[in-house]
């Protein structure tokens, strides 16, 4: 299993993002939304790897959505960071990451596709995170 680590700037957030597929050859997305274009995004996942959010202070985690409403973009309240997206609660939680805010970002070296989701309906969105979104465990330790 691939571990990569990464978080916010200011260490409030860390991610840790595994999987069995080495950086090269994972799908980086470059979502053509206001929001992506607007922070840089590089998105990725693997369906059969996870995520894993640890938050240092809550009050210092931003859940900012917009559109449909289908997701928490996590951002750091401090340094401005954006870090992942997450969709659902609990167990059946799905996510993306920013490779941008992860340590060896890099190594992610395939061409961002370029994808526009705007002509989606809120059904087929949560399907397409369901299908394509990675597994996510978040923590609080403050």
């Amino acid at each position: 299993m691939n571990r990569h680590a990464g978080g916010c700037h200011c260490g409030n957030i860390h991610l840790t993002f595994e999987t069995e597929i080495e950086p090269p050859q994972i799908e980086v997305r470059a979502c053509q939304c206001s929001f992506c274009t607007r922070h840089g995004s590089r998105a990725a996942a693997d369906p059969a790897g996870r995520l894993i959010i640890l938050v240092q202070d809550e009050e210092r985690l931003r859940k900012y959505q917009f559109g449909l409403r289908t997701a928490d973009y996590l951002v750091c309240r401090e340094c401005g960071v954006y870090v992942a997206a997450v969709a659902g609660d609990g167990e059946g939680a799905r996510a993306i990451a920013n490779i941008n805010a992860l340590d060896d970002r890099m190594q992610f070296s395939r061409e961002p596709v370029a994808v526009n989701f705007d002509t989606e309906s809120r059904e087929s969105r949560l399907a397409r995170r369901r299908s394509r979104w990675m597994p996510v465990e978040m923590r609080f330790s403050g």
